[in-house]
């Protein structure tokens, strides 16, 4: 893009520009594959979450709609309207809290965007390459409106600070673009898409404080949102072209004067945050990452879970609002899905055992969240603010984990670098094992690797059925 004319341009027209350069030259070189390999951990950690119950009340409620048989609906042997499989795509996609995160937005933004994009490339029988372009752009798009509400002084996102869910919230507007690129609107088209999403994307965050499954769904009706509101700009209707700065557009209606337009369009085009955005190895809340990192450190070294009589964990002050509090909910997690939100929890089973890249499913069945050795071993962690992790967070999620054995030894591991990021990444096969341990719950063994092949194979591929149809599954109640 040319900067003089993009100055001149509101915020939304310059992104449909960037999607309209894009879908006419391809992404830079490298992002493709990169956005393949998250393509790829979408759908292994979809064909998991099949059996989740968030999977099959939004499988029932799609079931009930009918319609024309454009898209896959992962894992079910569905084929639904293209923005039904894009909400029962998003669902799965963020069932398990197991999809990647950009910092320090603190947004999972391929798992509303890619089912979006997924969804509408299939329909249309776009190239794998068609996809890859739009997916990437619809990402970059989430993020950079995750960053107009990020508040630098405060060292926290605005959306977090007021309970708002960000990845639900700007995802729909990165889904919408994402789907009218494939649909092949122009940039007014594209622009207006964004536009009318804008008044489409919610999501509240209590769920993960105190209980509740919506929070699941949140990533599904953001993608199926983003392909609604392209079909509706394809048909005329239009959005506010000041929808994202205006004084009722999208970053003040929700971040007040924290907002922070100027983030959305700095270095538009020339800098792309889509490679920074980090994998999760483990299938919970980012939060908790650094502290099974060093739990499972401290099991390298030799400490004996049997032998322990003091746990500390020391996090960002806040961060301790989601893994740390209520103490009690978080020492006793009413569910193996509430246990991927407690920071004492997670500590406890990566001390125990775990398995896959550390720390897995297995980890957070509800009769794990029961488990006794678990729980005995949660009571004993007290989660503590600590200062070096407050001056790195959020830029990294860092945790410090102090133990105290029977013989009065202390021990202490500190965790700056979350595994799966820039600094500490997740290689191309431990992604394809996540993949495959993921894929491998409702697939056979073959199956699982061919979708990982499939997966790094979008690039040149001249269309997403063969993955789409490795995906499709047989059907689930």
């Amino acid at each position: 893009m040319n900067p003089p004319e993009a100055s001149a341009r509101t915020v939304v027209q310059q992104l449909a520009d960037l999607a309209v350069v894009t879908r006419r030259d391809g992404l830079p070189a490298g992002l493709r594959d990169d956005v393949a390999r998250r393509v790829l951990d979408l759908v292994g950690n979809s064909l998991a979450a099949g059996g989740e119950t968030s999977a099959s009340a939004v499988t029932a409620v799609v079931r009930g709609w009918g319609g024309p048989t454009d898209a896959t609906a992962i894992g079910t042997g569905l084929k639904v309207p293209a923005a039904a499989a894009a909400l029962v795509n998003g669902t799965l996609a963020h069932s398990l809290d197991f999809d990647d995160t950009h910092l320090p937005s603190v947004l999972h933004p391929s798992s509303s965007v890619i089912p979006a994009a997924l969804a509408v490339a299939e329909a249309t029988g776009a190239s794998g390459a068609a996809l890859l372009d739009a997916a990437g752009v619809g990402i970059e798009v989430t993020v950079r409106l995750g960053m107009g509400g990020y508040d630098e002084s405060l060292g926290n996102s605005e959306f977090f600070e007021r309970g708002q869910h960000a990845t639900s919230i700007c995802g729909a507007v990165g889904a919408a673009v994402a789907a009218a690129m494939v649909t092949g609107l122009d940039a007014d088209g594209i622009a207006h898409a964004a536009g009318i999403a804008a008044s489409m994307g919610s999501g509240l965050l209590e769920a993960n404080r105190t209980g509740g499954t919506v929070k699941r769904v949140h990533c599904g009706w953001a993608a199926h949102a983003g392909v609604v509101a392209a079909d509706l700009a394809a048909h005329g209707l239009t959005g506010p072209p000041t929808v994202i700065e205006g004084r009722f557009g999208f970053l003040h209606a929700f971040c007040g004067d924290r907002a922070d337009v100027d983030a959305v369009t700095a270095d538009l085009g020339e800098r792309w945050e889509l490679p920074g955005i980090f994998f999760k190895p483990y299938p919970c809340n980012h939060f908790t990452h650094a502290g099974i990192d060093a739990a499972l450190e401290m099991r390298a070294r030799g400490v004996d879970p049997v032998d322990i009589v003091a746990i500390e964990l020391g996090a960002p002050t806040a961060v301790l609002r989601t893994i740390a509090q209520p103490p009690e909910e978080k020492a006793r997690p009413r569910s193996g899905y509430h246990a991927a939100f407690s920071g004492p929890y997670t500590v406890a089973a990566a001390l125990v055992g775990g398995a896959g890249l550390g720390v897995f499913h297995d980890d957070f069945t509800d009769e794990a969240a029961l488990d006794e050795q678990r729980l005995n071993l949660a009571a004993l962690v007290r989660c503590v603010p600590d200062a070096r992790c407050d001056e790195i967070f959020p830029h990294q999620f860092p945790a410090v984990l102090r133990v105290t054995t029977t013989d009065g030894t202390r021990h202490e591991v500190r965790v700056d670098v979350n595994r799966g990021g820039p600094g500490n990444p997740l290689t191309t096969e431990e992604l394809a094992t996540k993949v495959r341990l993921n894929a491998s719950r409702s697939l056979g063994a073959d199956a699982a690797a061919a979708v990982a092949v499939a997966g790094l194979d979008l690039p040149s591929a001249p269309d997403v059925s063969r993955l789409m149809n490795l995906v499709a599954g047989a059907g689930r109640g």
